[in-house]
């Protein structure tokens, strides 16, 4: 397990519900690529409004029911993992906003709870 404690970076990637990669969820392909290299954690969230650089708003009112909703996923780890991030962002994100910046992490530690296994496997 990764050591995280103090000053790290925070990015955050704002995409859309309906954006893919290779005919699957973009934020669940850049969930388990993120497993895949190491990363310390990622959340995904998914937003019930927003709009981006078109402008054009997403949202889940009901007289707009929007295809397309805001999802963010966070990721916190050092500087040197978040540089190996880039690429990979450049890579999979062809649009969306990726912002980051400095957080001091307070806290990082495995819940004591037993692990389960990966959907879809036993």
């Amino acid at each position: 397990m990764p050591v995280l404690n103090g000053e790290q970076v925070l990015v955050r990637i704002f995409i859309g519900e309906s954006d893919k990669w290779h005919h699957q969820p973009l934020q669940v392909a850049l969930i388990e690529r993120l497993r895949k290299e190491g990363f310390a954690g990622a959340t995904v969230f998914h937003d019930v409004a927003g709009f981006g650089a078109r402008s054009v708003l997403h949202s889940t009112h009901l007289l707009r029911r929007s295809e397309d909703l805001p999802v963010v996923i966070e990721v916190v780890d050092t500087q040197e993992h978040v540089e190996r991030l880039t690429p990979i962002l450049e890579e999979m994100v062809s649009e969306g906003l990726v912002a980051m910046e400095k957080v001091r992490v307070m806290k990082y530690a495995p819940g004591s709870r037993p692990l389960s296994p990966p959907a879809g496997k036993p």
